[in-house]
């Protein structure tokens, strides 16, 4: 069975953006550390999984980045591995999913994710999309919680958990310590 996997950066007070929304993630310790650590992750996914306005962040800016000469060469790497990879959109008001490799999903999310669990393949990851994310930690489809917390605090902005009513216990599988000050936690859902 593939596994749904959430990966996320962090403010060590707990938060996914900063109050000036979506774009307000300037605080992320992003660096070349990161940048090894973010592909050791996606290796392992051959899915991208996205809610409406992370698709569509994305969508505006990783296809011109491969022809970009100010593109370092990470941002090239990703650029391509993005194009080549599924992509999934979930969203009710989008009308048409048109990057390459898309597929757009109108209804039944808790169902087409379960259905996506049985196929073969590689992991799926929630990259970004922390609203979808919160949808779907409703009913407890994440199998894995990639977070990397940045060593900065930024006081408000739109949380890292939210949404669930029930416990979820989670187990600490892998933990590492960036010359950033940032940490990459893995915890895998206990069931």
């Amino acid at each position: 069975m593939r596994k749904l996997v959430l990966f996320l950066h962090a403010s060590l007070d707990g938060f996914v953006e900063g109050p000036k929304g979506d774009m307000d993630i300037g605080w992320v310790s992003y660096d070349a550390d990161l940048e090894k650590h973010a592909k050791e992750i996606l290796s392992t996914a051959d899915t991208v999984i996205w809610g409406r306005g992370t698709y569509q962040m994305m969508h505006n800016y990783w296809p011109s980045v491969s022809s970009d000469p100010s593109a370092s060469q990470h941002e090239r790497n990703h650029a391509e591995w993005i194009e080549k990879t599924a992509k999934i959109v979930f969203s009710t008001t989008l009308e048409k999913a048109e990057w390459n490799n898309s597929r757009l999903v109108k209804e039944n999310a808790e169902e087409e994710i379960k259905n996506l669990k049985q196929q073969p393949g590689k992991d799926m990851v929630i990259l970004g999309s922390p609203r979808f994310a919160h949808y779907l930690m409703q009913f407890d489809l994440i199998d894995e919680y990639k977070i990397t917390v940045s060593p900065v605090l930024i006081g408000s902005g739109l949380p890292l958990f939210q949404g669930f009513k029930d416990k979820i216990n989670l187990k600490l599988i892998e933990n590492k310590t960036f010359d950033s000050g940032a940490i990459g936690l893995v915890y895998q859902r206990v069931r």
